[in-house]
């Protein structure tokens, strides 16, 4: 079963493992374009696999595909992180 837990982060926070559902967006322009173009837009599950050991960037799921985004990208993106259940 899958339930919301109420909590509202930005993407770049999401800690990994955690799967989160995009709630919106505050990034413009080109980097706004391209995140739409692989499909992050709202209501798209997005699972954080693992940070650089700098902890920049940080690889996400996206709709099958593993996505590395910078946390100054990440972070113009808002998600409610969800309960998978397991």
């Amino acid at each position: 079963m899958i339930a919301m837990n109420g909590k509202t982060v930005s993407l770049s926070r999401l800690p990994v493992g955690a799967t989160g559902v995009v709630r919106g967006s505050s990034l413009t322009g080109a980097m706004r374009r391209r995140l739409r173009d692989i499909g992050l837009i709202e209501g798209t599950r997005v699972q954080c696999l693992q940070c650089a050991p700098s902890g920049d960037p940080a690889a996400y799921l996206i709709r099958g595909a593993v996505i590395a985004l910078r946390l100054k990208d990440a972070g113009g993106v808002t998600v409610s992180m969800i309960d998978t259940g397991g």
